[in-house]
């Protein structure tokens, strides 16, 4: 079961969370963090395990646990408003074959507000952080367009 979560976090971040995959791959680290991820959850495991609760039940709390500090993901809300707010240069990155590339430079260049106003599932949905990002994904393209 252990390898099968590891399989699945991994999933996860693909998808999910590319700049942290880019991270991680760029220091050669996956497997590390993977092991140590599934190393704090093992004593859930072994308690899942004695409830008897179902292989089923057991993986999704495990992704649940696995993934919280994972979401919500950065990726898709900036990517989102990407193609929301700015369609033109949207469809210029993914029509280049940069849209990813793209994306995890503004969650880099967005770190400071994601910081500052805080990302999380209970203000994702805050306006002044939509704002404030819209403001630094304009300036960013601003500035590309320059260059």
């Amino acid at each position: 079961m252990e390898q099968s979560l590891k399989e699945k976090l991994w999933a996860y971040i693909i998808e999910n969370n590319p700049e942290l995959m880019f991270n991680l791959q760029e220091d050669y680290s996956v497997q590390q963090y993977l092991d140590r991820k599934i190393e704090a959850l093992r004593p859930r495991l072994r308690q899942w395990k004695k409830d008897s609760l179902p292989p089923y039940i057991i993986e999704e709390q495990a992704m649940l646990e696995l993934t919280a500090d994972l979401r919500p993901s950065r990726f898709h809300y900036i990517r989102d408003i990407l193609e929301k707010e700015f369609l033109p240069d949207f469809l210029r990155f993914r029509e280049a074959g940069v849209l990813t590339h793209e994306v995890v430079n503004l969650i880099g260049t967005c770190k400071e507000i994601f910081e500052a106003i805080g990302f999380s599932e209970e203000n994702r949905k805050s306006r002044r952080l939509r704002y404030a990002v819209i403001r630094t994904i304009s300036e960013y393209l601003e500035q590309h367009k320059k260059e």
